[in-house]
């Protein structure tokens, strides 16, 4: 059974351990691992992960995450808010809001959904699969944010916050100091620097458009990966983007070996049935 196709969901048959390998590698459990947290009730976390193109092949009452994804938004939003009030007590209004900003936006929850393979489990019509949409940032951003409601009801808001943390704790360095992007390429060249002196490249992908209104798309690889791309008014923004990207995915990689290490000690020490 493929994990995501419209009416099968997470194959869990009533029990957890009869969950085996399944075509693409990746079992329900494995994602649970991920998430570091084990659902009491699965069928949210399937609720979770269902895009609202299934209403297409299903019917139009057929339940999907949109609801769930306004829920997590605003748990997101509150766990977040408490963490920067509480870390920065000397800051205004307007600083934390920015910070607050920089931390959730669409680029950075669908990195954070990549990172842990969300997209390989969503339920999704056949056109919003043919089209790619398992790997459209809209709807990972939006899974993810799901996740987050589904994760709150079935484990209240502090297996929510548990989440939450884990994740932004990772991609912002601990949240020691407030996150700032306001020079990408600076801090995306100091964070490689920890593990080599070889710097990053930049490359110029495309130009598009007229003289007086050009459009530049960048990407910077480091040790022969590309790690992100950017587009702007100049090279100079592109590449700034493009670090930007650089920067959230590093993060969100680190995040995500954190959790699956977690996941591993607890599970080899019975925290996870």
């Amino acid at each position: 059974m493929k994990p995501g196709t419209p009416g099968e969901g997470l194959g869990r048959d009533g029990a957890r351990a009869a969950n085996g390998p399944r075509e693409g590698g990746v079992t329900a459990l494995e994602l649970e691992q991920r998430l570091g947290h084990v659902f009491g009730k699965p069928a949210l976390l399937e609720l979770a992960l269902t895009h609202p193109s299934v209403t297409h092949d299903l019917g139009a009452g057929t339940p999907h995450n949109q609801r769930l994804e306004f829920l997590g938004d605003a748990v997101l939003q509150l766990v977040l808010t408490l963490e920067l009030y509480e870390k920065f007590p000397d800051l205004g209004e307007g600083p934390l809001t920015q910070a607050r900003a920089e931390m959730v936006n669409r680029r950075t929850l669908a990195t954070q959904s990549r990172a842990m393979g969300i997209g390989e489990f969503l339920r999704l019509s056949r056109s919003e699969e043919s089209t790619g949409g398992r790997e459209r940032s809209s709807a990972l951003a939006d899974a993810f944010e799901a996740v987050v409601g589904a994760i709150f009801l079935d484990g209240g808001l502090p297996a929510a916050r548990r989440f939450v943390l884990q994740r932004f704790r990772e991609a912002f360095g601990q949240l020691v100091a407030l996150p700032s992007f306001h020079n990408p390429k600076g801090e995306l060249q100091e964070l490689l620097q920890a593990e080599s002196a070889e710097p990053p490249v930049y490359q110029l992908i495309a130009m598009s458009g007229p003289d007086h209104d050009r459009s530049f798309e960048c990407a910077v690889s480091y040790r022969g990966e590309e790690l992100g791309r950017g587009s702007g008014k100049t090279k100079k923004a592109a590449e700034s983007e493009a670090a930007r990207e650089a920067l959230v995915v590093l993060r969100a990689r680190s995040a995500s070996a954190s959790a699956s290490a977690s996941a591993s000690a607890s599970a080899t020490g019975g925290g996870v049935v």
